[in-house]
């Protein structure tokens, strides 16, 4: 919260990005893991075909995390894909500036889609085992931290059997089109930002400068 600014950088982030103004752009984050990329990128990248099939102006960029570039290709590659999906190296912080909605894994990449006020649709696939054992856990009704964090179920939480590309497709588009909806989400999310700030380098130099003492 520190680190990102509480005003978004957008038209720089495009204008790195190579977008234009005017163009809407959708940010596909698949998570940062190899695992994360077998389950999940296919659905998203599924998805954002659907919204390109339904409106052919849509923009996506994927930025690949450290090491899985070459995990992701092939599936932009394969046949049935079609939507002009930019594949970035790294550079996450600019695509969630640069970006009007962001189709994202459950995990800490959500909480900086909430700093930077984007709408969101959250998505988690894992293997079957393991998400049997999350369930029994029952610790919180929510996955995604913005939901966990202001105890609301303010953004679509789609996991394992409900993250089909067409739900996931419908829930992007349904931010797409509805503006207000997207302006309360933000204006909550700048109040999330105000909250979490807490200049931690200066908290953390102080406590080790405790401990020195």
């Amino acid at each position: 919260a520190d680190a990102i600014p509480l005003e978004v950088p957008r038209a720089q982030a495009r204008e790195a990005l190579g977008l234009a103004p005017t163009d809407t752009v959708v940010a596909l984050l698949p998570g940062s893991r190899r695992a994360e990329i077998a389950y999940i990128a296919p659905r998203l990248i599924a998805a954002a075909d659907r919204m390109w099939r339904e409106r052919p102006a849509l923009r996506f960029v994927l930025p690949a995390a450290p090491g899985l570039r070459a995990q992701i290709e092939p599936l932009l590659a394969r046949g049935g894909v079609h939507a002009p999906i930019d594949l970035l190296e790294g550079r996450a912080h600019e695509a969630l500036a640069a970006c009007d909605l962001t189709l994202i894994a459950s995990g800490t990449a959500t909480l900086e889609a909430a700093l930077f006020k984007r709408p969101m649709v959250i998505v988690y696939d894992m293997h079957w085992l393991s998400w049997q054992w999350m369930k029994r856990q029952k610790m919180l009704p929510w996955v995604g931290l913005p939901n966990i964090l202001l105890r609301e179920g303010l953004v679509p939480e789609l996991l394992q059997g409900a993250a089909t590309p067409p739900r996931i497709a419908q829930a992007g588009l349904a931010w797409l089109d509805d503006a207000a909806a997207a302006a309360r989400l933000a204006e909550r999310f700048t109040q999330l930002h105000l909250d979490l700030r807490r200049d931690t380098a200066q908290a953390a130099t102080d406590a080790i400068a405790q401990v020195l003492a």
